[in-house]
């Protein structure tokens, strides 16, 4: 999936770029998996903003990912490989023997044609789905549990793939695309293959209109703003008031930890930072 570029017929276009598209082969949605999206604006059912600086975009329907896998040993073949807005990856939709279509992510090397099937008893190969008591140590996985039959929570977005390094009793050895490698059921459910769209790490947004239409609204600084927006607002000319950096609601932000200890820290091996202390 190359990165296409443009013309500089205008500054904004001279450094933009996107993807090609020459993967796609279906256009429209799959009427019976979609459903609308309700905007919200970061707000919640109060009307406070609770995320900020999101807010307009283009409409955009929801395509119903099969996250889960569920249908076993049932053979499923590729019709189409389609854009999902909603995602940095592509999308695959199935059809099972039985006449079911479904989404998933689409692999690498997964194409039109194919015939994917999930369940302990599926061929290793890209784009089927198996626990990982099933799979070879060494095997490159996306799409992964955390809980056994939840859904595939990690691995999910374009390019990132994980590594099967071990297994141990009831848990596998799992590195994530940041390097940390972490303990995970056997029983969960696992992808094999990388996911689709490797180029879209090199995409350049090139324009600010390109990213209002994405729903992102300019982020602005806290210097720029007044005192009573922010802790380093107000004052003449550009200066934070001689403040430690901090958040809109005045925590430090370089350093502080406000997160606690989590219960569950015992499933991380070895933390993507390695000088984090246990």
């Amino acid at each position: 999936m190359p990165i296409r570029t443009f013309k500089p017929y205008t500054q904004s276009r001279r450094m933009m770029s996107v993807s090609d598209f020459s993967d796609i082969t279906k256009t429209e949605p799959e009427k019976s998996l979609i459903k609308i999206i309700k905007k919200k604006g970061g707000r919640n059912n109060t009307g406070q903003v609770m995320v900020r600086f999101r807010g307009g975009g283009h409409k955009r329907f929801y395509r119903f990912i099969d996250f889960k896998r569920n249908k076993i040993n049932v053979e499923a073949e590729v019709i189409a490989v389609e854009y999902d807005p909603n995602r940095s990856a592509r999308i695959l939709l199935l059809q099972y023997k039985d006449g079911e279509k479904r989404y998933i992510l689409q692999p690498v090397g997964v194409k039109v044609g194919d015939i994917l099937m999930s369940g302990p008893d599926a061929e290793i190969k890209p784009g089927n789905t198996l626990p990982l008591v099933n799979i070879p140590v060494g095997t490159f996985i996306h799409n992964l549990e955390l809980v056994p039959k939840k859904g595939a929570q990690f691995v999910r977005s374009a390019g990132v793939v994980a590594q099967l390094l071990a297994k141990e009793g009831d848990y596998a050895h799992i590195r994530m695309p940041s390097g940390e490698i972490r303990l995970v059921s056997v029983n969960c459910y696992a992808t094999i293959g990388q996911v689709s769209n490797i180029d879209h790490e090199n995409i350049v947004i090139g324009s600010a209109g390109r990213n209002r239409h994405l729903g992102r609204k300019p982020h602005v600084r806290g210097t720029a703003m007044n005192a009573v927006d922010h802790p380093h607002g107000g004052g003449r000319g550009r200066s934070k008031g001689n403040n430690q950096p901090r958040s809109p609601w005045n925590q430090p932000a370089k350093g502080f930890r406000t997160r606690p200890k989590k219960i569950w820290d015992w499933v991380i091996v070895s933390h993507r930072n390695k000088a984090k202390k246990r």
